[in-house]
């Protein structure tokens, strides 16, 4: 008599977009609860349902090139540890990976990096925290410093994350939000939200220092640390037109700093 699993369902929440992901294997189950601790929902129809497909051969190498297209109304995914396909119109997909939580890892960055698109937000190389109820970016490229001014946050700072920043357009304005995705800290952030308050480009120095720029290069230095994967000229345009917006509505300022916490003192 042979008998049949049900697929268990794991419900993750980032930015108010539920994404479930459905797989029959328990061990594989438990790993996406530890590693999206803070985010795992229960209750509610998700936005988006994946089926998950567990192999244990190697299928490629992890740091390879992402590959993101779409053909018709369906969405490809593709790196050398994982394979993709979604269909937006219907919110179902299919994924077939390794047994490694890294993988949905990045199906889902590239996921919620389209729909942010399509509703309004964008991804961004940041690191971002919450204090008095508002939320700081600070962008930059590696090296900048995003793990050393999160590391150096205050007590009654919360941190969103000190590598991948989530941010959306709302009524008010934008708004920040946490998101599991780390980096050096390999810490995930809390799942807060608060509006965003001002975003700072980073720069090690020999003091702290705060200057404004231009609005031109905050532009071009904000479209540098934009996160988008996929080669689409329409979303890719909505991408170029919502980081315009972006700096034309919220402070953006450069930020000098020594690595010592009294840099916080400058952050209001």
């Amino acid at each position: 008599m042979t008998s049949t699993r049900s697929p268990v369902r794991t419900d993750i929440e980032i930015g108010g977009v539920t994404v479930r992901v459905c797989s029959d294997d328990s061990k594989f189950q438990k790993l996406l609860h530890e590693r999206f601790d803070g985010f795992v929902r229960s209750g509610g129809e998700p936005h988006i349902e994946f089926d998950i497909e567990l192999t244990s051969s190697p299928m490629g190498d992890p740091d390879a090139d992402v590959h993101v297209f779409r053909s018709g109304e369906e969405w490809h995914l593709e790196r050398g540890d994982f394979r993709a396909e979604w269909n937006p119109q219907c919110g179902r997909g299919h994924i077939r990976q390794s047994v490694n939580p890294y993988a949905i890892d990045s199906v889902l960055r590239i996921v919620h990096s389209i729909v942010l698109a399509r509703e309004g937000g964008l991804l961004v190389h940041a690191a971002s925290c919450v204090r008095n109820e508002r939320a700081f970016l600070f962008s930059g490229k590696s090296g900048a410093g995003k793990t050393t001014i999160s590391r150096l946050a205050p007590r009654d700072a919360h941190l969103l994350s000190d590598e991948i920043s989530y941010i959306r357009t709302e009524e008010q304005g934008w708004r920040a939000w946490g998101t599991p995705f780390s980096g050096e800290l390999a810490k995930p952030g809390e799942n807060v939200n608060a509006p965003l308050h001002a975003i700072y480009l980073l720069a090690h120095g020999k003091e702290n220092r705060i200057d404004d720029i231009a609005s031109s290069d905050a532009a071009r230095a904000m479209l540098g640390n934009v996160l988008f994967f996929a080669k689409d000229p329409q979303l890719v345009q909505m991408v170029f037109q919502l980081t315009l917006g972006l700096v034309e509505t919220v402070p953006v300022r450069s930020l000098t700093f020594v690595p010592d916490s009294s840099v916080w003192e400058m952050i209001q």
